[in-house]
């Protein structure tokens, strides 16, 4: 089985996250992206995030309309509210699957540039295959950059094509994919008062509204 980790904040989940894991099924013949959304995400420490089970929530009604979406727990919150690592979850999920499975790493390009800043991303890099959704805009040879030359295979060309191969592992790199809308729009609109009808799923646009999501406490109890 072909299988794709899909982390994020999600906050909220949004056509182009759907779009890019559409894109990558059809390419990497995923049978199964699990969608995981950060209950305690490292590098949002301080930041206000959107209670983890609106996000949730969202996530899971997005996933409805396809069979290979699958909404995930893996990362919720804990009671000790210790950050969570990447390198944790897919150590976790290997320890899961048969020894012929095949475990990727879907991930933005934007994402994956500041992976030198996350935990153990050599191991990382080690451990699974990525799926780098790119766009216009970033070249191969940005991409590759960031992966240290000693992890790239010996004789590979790294960053000529569309796959950068490594020493125990392949960073596949997933191109033509337009993803014109952020998370952090969406927030806006919603509190400027404004419709995101095609920004998000039918579903996850429904929820927003009955729930007040990202609309301060006042208004979000007359809504």
């Amino acid at each position: 089985m072909n299988i794709a980790l899909f982390g994020g904040t999600f906050d909220p989940i949004h056509a182009g996250h759907l779009r890019a894991a559409q894109a990558a099924a059809k390419r990497f013949r995923l049978e199964r992206i699990l969608f995981v959304p950060c209950g305690n995400p490292p590098h949002k420490i301080g930041n206000h995030l959107t209670a983890f089970e609106h996000r949730s929530n969202m996530v899971a009604l997005a996933c409805s309309g396809e069979p290979r979406f699958v909404p995930s727990l893996l990362e919720a919150p804990t009671s000790d509210a210790r950050p969570q690592y990447s390198i944790s979850t897919v150590r976790k999920v290997k320890r899961a699957l048969k020894a012929k499975d095949q475990l990727y790493f879907l991930i933005g390009v934007d994402a994956f540039l500041d992976l030198p800043h996350w935990k153990d991303y050599r191991q990382l890099l080690d451990l699974v295959n990525f799926i780098v959704v790119s766009r216009p805009g970033y070249d191969n040879q940005e991409i590759s950059r960031i992966v240290p030359p000693d992890l790239v295979r010996q004789g590979a060309r790294s960053g000529q094509a569309n796959t950068i191969r490594l020493r125990r592992s392949v960073v596949h790199i997933l191109q033509g994919i337009d993803m014109p809308v952020a998370s952090s729009d969406i927030r806006d609109a919603v509190r400027a008062g404004r419709r995101v009808t095609g920004l998000v799923p039918p579903l996850v646009e429904e929820y927003i509204r009955k729930e007040g999501v990202y609309l301060p406490a006042r208004k979000a109890a007359r809504a």
